[in-house]
């Protein structure tokens, strides 16, 4: 699952008229690095949710979908539906009957052009029993205290002197969504906007959350500096 449907803000005028995901670096929509990582990597079948500007990112995912035979984009339509985002974790939930029972979540506004997705990560995570596999980068300077720590074992932490920073990118289990650790209804009928952090947080806490330690390029484009300087 792809996400887009944040207004970026940050991004302003920028965003004013193009949907962030669709603001190009090194002559390619932010978006579409990673969707074509996935495919690299054999994942043929994407969800990706929209709202601000979404008719753009529509269109686009038409387009990409065409010129890949063999691929499968499907649209979550927050904004359609609801008349706003549904943040991650509503997002998600609202995309639930989309998406198998293991998946990949992932931002459409982060650069990590040399990460790859491997069928050898998703047996892994399948295997170990963990509800979430998140991967972690070192604390960019603007976001220097960082959000998680990682254990000798590989687990996620909600408390540790050294915290690192979520790349957004993570395999997740649909069961995550579910009662009893998530209170919204699968599909999100209802249209609650709610964060996922909450969410990996209450796992953590019981040990469910496991992690990696991820030193590859990644850049949180979350300003027009930050995109400038990528070029």
């Amino acid at each position: 699952m792809l996400l887009a449907a944040g207004r970026g803000m940050r991004m302003r005028p920028l965003t004013d008229e193009t949907p962030k995901p669709l603001l190009t670096v090194q002559g390619r929509p932010l978006m579409q690095w990673p969707m074509e990582a996935l495919l690299a990597g054999g994942f043929r079948r994407l969800v990706v949710n929209t709202a601000w500007l979404g008719e753009q990112i529509d269109a686009f995912c038409a387009d990409w979908q065409a010129q890949h035979p063999g691929t499968e984009v499907t649209v979550s339509r927050e904004g359609q539906d609801f008349g706003y985002a549904l943040e991650t974790a509503g997002g998600i939930a609202r995309a639930l009957p989309l998406l198998g029972d293991v998946f990949w979540v992932l931002a459409g506004d982060v650069y990590a052009p040399e990460f790859a997705f491997t069928p050898t990560s998703v047996a892994r995570f399948k295997a170990s029993g963990q509800l979430a596999h998140l991967w972690l980068v070192p604390n960019p300077p603007h976001h220097p205290r960082g959000d998680f720590g990682l254990s000798a074992e590989g687990l996620a932490l909600n408390e540790a002197d050294t915290r690192h920073t979520y790349s957004t990118i993570g395999l997740y289990r649909r069961e995550l969504f579910e009662a009893p650790w998530c209170e919204i209804v699968p599909g999100n009928p209802q249209g609650t906007a709610e964060p996922l952090a909450p969410l990996l947080r209450r796992a953590m806490s019981a040990g469910l959350v496991s992690a990696e330690l991820y030193t590859g390029p990644w850049v949180d484009v979350g300003t027009p500096e930050r995109l400038k300087e990528l070029g």
